[in-house]
């Protein structure tokens, strides 16, 4: 089996989590550009963190057989701090490298002014270099806030095949399906989504422009739930097939728009990179 995790904050795991990945069958992921949980005060402390996903995280993935993509964005939460907001003006110079293959996350935190500006100045940007958005809908007023985020999506005329709108969950997932967006979902050991629930609504609305990730947060999370989630596909009935366009193809398709995806050697099971005898690996988490 293989797994394509299209969002996962593994700046927040160790490496005993990548040699789990991919014991899993993680050959690829994306990470995603998000909060650190410490407030960042200027916008010097995010050119760092862009540096870090576009140079040392991608190293870290190789030495353990996996492939790792950026997506790069102003956050919504930090998108409040007038402090932070001159890092819209930073974004050209990393949305134009290899291996950023979406601008994100993006979107709406407590649903402010301040970030639906930011929001829409990204989705701009995602236009103007061809690039698919990841949007994060938010944690509270979730049926509003996907409905606002859906409304600003159209509003900038950008293809609604290039976005993902992430952490939905059976209250707005038929708005986004009806919409031509594709849907996101983050798989928690508690909260967001759980791989029983992510397996009835697959069974409702079928498996195209799905996305399915495990998040992987510095929170109460777990990399390895994409997994879990395909162990309970095939365990409902879902076959092979369904599985692998899930977990793998669609992926590939979506982050593929950007033509930015490098995945040689990736998609199987004796990938390049093999954590074993690396000294990564060997020098522990």
């Amino acid at each position: 089996m293989r797994i394509f995790d299209p969002h996962i904050h593994m700046t927040s795991r160790t490496t005993d989590d990548y040699r789990a990945m991919y014991d899993a069958g993680v050959r690829a992921l994306v990470e995603p550009a998000f909060w650190l949980g410490q407030p960042r005060t200027s916008p010097g402390s995010f050119t760092d963190y862009f540096d870090a996903l576009l140079g040392w995280e991608p190293y870290r993935a190789s030495q353990f057989g996996i492939r790792h993509h950026c997506t790069i964005g102003l956050n919504p939460k930090e998108a409040n701090d007038p402090r932070c907001t001159p890092v819209l003006d930073l974004l050209p110079r990393y949305l134009a490298k290899d291996g950023v293959v979406a601008v994100g996350e993006i979107g709406y935190d407590t649903m402010t002014d301040a970030e639906e500006h930011a929001f829409a100045t990204q989705l701009a940007l995602a236009v103007e270099f061809g690039l698919p958005a990841l949007v994060h809908t938010p944690h509270r007023d979730k049926a509003g806030g996907t409905a606002r985020s859906l409304a600003v999506v159209a509003e900038s005329g950008i293809d609604p095949g290039f976005v993902v709108l992430d952490h939905l969950n059976e209250v707005t997932v038929a708005e986004v399906a009806d919409s031509g967006c594709w849907m996101g979902f983050s798989i928690y050991p508690d909260t967001k989504m759980t791989p029983e629930r992510m397996v009835a609504i697959l069974r409702r609305y079928g498996t195209e422009r799905v996305l399915v990730n495990s998040a992987a947060d510095w929170g109460h999370s777990d990399p390895l739930l994409t997994r879990t989630t395909a162990d309970a596909m095939l365990a409902a009935g879902f076959d092979h097939e369904d599985v692998d366009r899930v977990m793998w193809r669609n992926p590939v398709i979506f982050y593929g728009q950007s033509g930015r995806l490098d995945l040689d050697g990736y998609n199987d099971v004796q990938a390049a990179g093999l954590y074993a005898g690396n000294s990564i690996a060997r020098g522990g988490s």
